[in-house]
């Protein structure tokens, strides 16, 4: 279980992945080498999973953002499987869920331009043969950007 402490420590490193033992200690009232082992501690209970930086997708030349649903017209394991991989394997599909209701998956994807997207979802998606449907709602702004979790 986390402490309000290990709570503390993991907001501070949601903020900022790099900031040192010396200032973790200070923000946590703790000596930095115990900020050290903490962060340690849930390094290795994997509360975190690791350390990535968060590129601007539209410097990256990333200018769609989509959310596509996949209806599956079969749960043949075998399909849903390849479908998983196929899934795994696209560099623009960055997120992944399986959902309850109509749709079976939802899909974040990033497409440098419309004609990406069409491509992605006409000659790829659409052809699987487990997929029966596609729906994509195209992003139009993104006024809250991916949050820290409310540890």
């Amino acid at each position: 279980m986390l402490d309000a402490t290990d709570s503390r420590l993991l907001a501070e490193l949601q903020r900022d992945a790099h900031v040192t033992a010396e200032a973790l200690g200070q923000a946590l009232n703790l000596s930095p080498s115990q900020a050290g082992r903490r962060r340690q501690r849930l390094e290795a209970e994997g509360y975190i999973r690791g350390y990535a930086a968060r590129v601007d997708p539209l410097k990256a030349g990333l200018t769609v953002q989509a959310f596509v649903q996949v209806q599956m017209a079969s749960q043949s394991p075998d399909l849903v499987r390849s479908f998983a991989r196929l899934v795994a394997t696209r560099a623009e599909i960055v997120s992944a869920w399986t959902l309850t209701g109509e749709a079976d998956y939802l899909l974040r994807v990033y497409c440098p331009d419309l004609a990406g997207l069409n491509r992605l979802i006409h000659e790829v998606m659409l052809p699987h043969p487990a997929v029966a449907r596609v729906q994509s709602q195209i992003v139009m702004d993104q006024f809250k950007p991916d949050a820290p979790l409310p540890v």
